[in-house]
């Protein structure tokens, strides 16, 4: 019976030894002492049957048959290592990571990525959910995010164009019969987008507008879930309130909506672009454009 092969550690301590001749660079190398090094290419020299190197005072030195060997050696090597990266690159181009705010993640993404499952369901999806932008996010592939008009991150696209919505659930609403009614309404306000209520107030051409007691939170869906408990109104993202207006939780009492400020961009931050993340990020844009 035939002896099994030897370790990958000790063929791969040698012919990083062999290259350096040096015991200590290969350890450096490796990540191994030079004590364990040594030990490595021992017990193959003992496996082999002969020495591979002449050791010197303070200097190694190949063999005849070490230099035989390494050629070989190094080619399986090659092998190995080239197989693996390839395995290791379709795995990478079959999972994409999207850094997207929290507040679409859990609202209109979800049905975004289900339709892009039921046509790609191999590709692995990773959903990295923001509260604030970070444009340092090295983690994700795609990044959308939500931007003032005047402070677009570089290579943008523009996912839609958005307007603002005004909602509240159905008790609210009742209390609500012209545009005047809204100064004096219990509000909810989005910290960072405050904005959104002067933009409003605009849009109806309110000039006083009471914001005592007003509840303030840092985050849209935090605001649409306040506001469907009753306890005021909000103003969102049109895109938002959607899925919300749907399942009869909040309703628009006044039909007027208004351009917004904000808006959803993309940004495919790959140089190298995998085939799933190129298509993701077309899916994404197109699914966009279809449902605004």
């Amino acid at each position: 019976m035939d002896r099994p092969p030897p370790p990958l550690n000790f063929i791969r301590s040698f012919e990083c030894a062999a290259r350096h001749l040096s015991f200590t660079k290969a350890a450096q190398e490796l990540g191994y002492t030079q004590a364990a090094i040594s030990m490595h290419v021992r017990a193959l020299e003992k496996y082999i049957g002969r020495d591979l190197f002449t050791r010197n005072a303070r200097s190694i030195e190949l063999t005849e048959m070490g230099e035989a060997f390494l050629p070989t050696l190094r080619q399986g090597l090659t092998q190995i290592d080239n197989a693996t990266g390839a395995i290791a690159t379709t795995s990478r181009n079959r999972s994409v990571v999207i850094s997207c705010p929290m507040s679409l993640a859990e609202n209109w993404l979800p049905a975004c990525i289900a339709r892009f499952k039921t046509l790609h369901p191999d590709v692995e999806i990773v959903v990295h959910g923001t509260v604030w932008a970070n444009p340092d996010d090295h983690i994700a592939d795609i990044i959308i995010s939500v931007n003032r008009s005047d402070e677009v991150p570089p290579d943008a696209q523009k996912l839609w164009n958005e307007t603002l919505s005004l909602v509240c659930d159905a008790v609210l609403a009742r209390q609500i019969r012209s545009k005047a009614d809204i100064a004096s309404i219990p509000k909810i306000i989005v910290a960072g987008r405050q904005e959104y209520w002067t933009t409003m107030a605009n849009a109806m051409q309110i000039t006083e507008m009471n914001y005592d007691n007003a509840i303030k939170t840092n985050a849209s869906n935090v605001s649409l879930e306040l506001a469907s408990h009753g306890v005021g109104a909000t103003i969102a993202l049109t895109s938002l309130c959607g899925l919300y207006k749907q399942r009869g939780i909040l309703v628009e009492p006044l039909d007027i909506r208004t351009e917004s400020p904000w808006a959803y961009y993309i940004v495919n931050q790959r140089k190298a672009r995998s085939l799933s993340t190129e298509r993701l990020y077309e899916h994404i844009v197109a699914f966009g454009l279809l449902n605004h």
